[in-house]
């Protein structure tokens, strides 16, 4: 087993790798944080669905992608904002409006991994994890 020194990117390439190679899925360890960025992207449409499978004691999660019509890829961008050398952190005032509200921003907040739009309505700042367009 091979370690990340940042986990959420190796995620997001994954993702995005999936994505362009026009994977049906792709497979992913898994972790609590990870599982609620996948929802969020589920929830905003990008993602098909998500399973969380368990096998010796190991949970991994297979993540289905969606496509467009002629097998165009949903996802087009995702960007890793905040680094394990670089915390981005941003108040609710300050949540940025991606690719002019087409794109969505995910956020670890005080109420847990959230859309930036979410985070805007609750009046809550936080972490700035990614972009999604």
């Amino acid at each position: 087993m091979r370690m990340t020194s940042d986990p959420i990117a190796d995620l997001l390439t994954r993702i995005r790798n999936g994505s362009k190679a026009k994977c049906r899925f792709v497979d992913v360890p898994w972790s609590t944080i990870k599982e609620n960025i996948v929802k969020i992207l589920k929830n905003e449409g990008y993602v098909a669905h998500v399973l969380v499978k368990e096998e010796n004691k190991k949970k991994t999660m297979r993540i289905f992608l969606r496509y467009a019509s002629g097998r165009q890829p949903v996802l087009n961008g995702l960007k890793r904002v905040s680094k394990p050398s670089l915390r981005r952190y941003v108040s609710s005032k300050a949540i940025p409006n991606v690719m002019r509200g087409m794109g969505t921003a995910i956020l670890s907040t005080p109420k847990g991994v959230v859309e930036g739009r979410t985070a805007v309505k609750e009046n809550v700042g936080g972490e700035l994890i990614c972009y999604a367009w």
